[in-house]
């Protein structure tokens, strides 16, 4: 890893993989996404392309993750709380305190903007509450 680097590949695809093995063991949100993502390794992939242009900047990622999160039925901001609180807990067991913090923030931005979308997606004119602040 050079000076300038975050983290390396490695970390991203550890951080990505070790969050979304607690997602899947989740009593709550493992149901949930096994119900929507049919091919895991494929899925996982695009994650890692996602986390790995956020906190790398590769530029791998293409897509737009907004749609397919506002079609999902039945959201809650305790589900995004859920998800960010799994998410914070793998991030405190990551030995890279600089990749830690990065990805901690950008996962409270994603968590905002992607509840915000939800909300709106379904009524225009609401102002959504803000996740983590209830």
């Amino acid at each position: 890893m050079g000076t300038d680097e975050l983290c390396t590949e490695e970390e991203v695809v550890r951080l990505v993989h070790a969050f979304y093995a607690r997602v899947r063991q989740d009593e709550i949100l493992g149901p949930i996404c096994d119900a929507h993502i049919d091919d895991w390794d494929r899925h996982l992939a695009r994650l890692v392309d996602f986390w790995s242009a956020i906190l790398r900047r590769t530029a791998r990622f293409s897509g737009a993750p907004m749609p397919r999160h506002a079609a999902l039925p039945g959201l809650s901001m305790e589900l995004f709380e859920r998800w960010l609180g799994l998410f914070e807990a793998t991030l405190a067991d990551q030995p890279n305190r600089a990749l830690a913090e990065q990805a901690g923030r950008a996962a409270r931005r994603i968590a905002q903007s992607l509840w915000s979308g939800y909300q709106m997606s379904r009524d225009p004119k609401a102002l959504p509450p803000l996740v983590g602040r209830a």
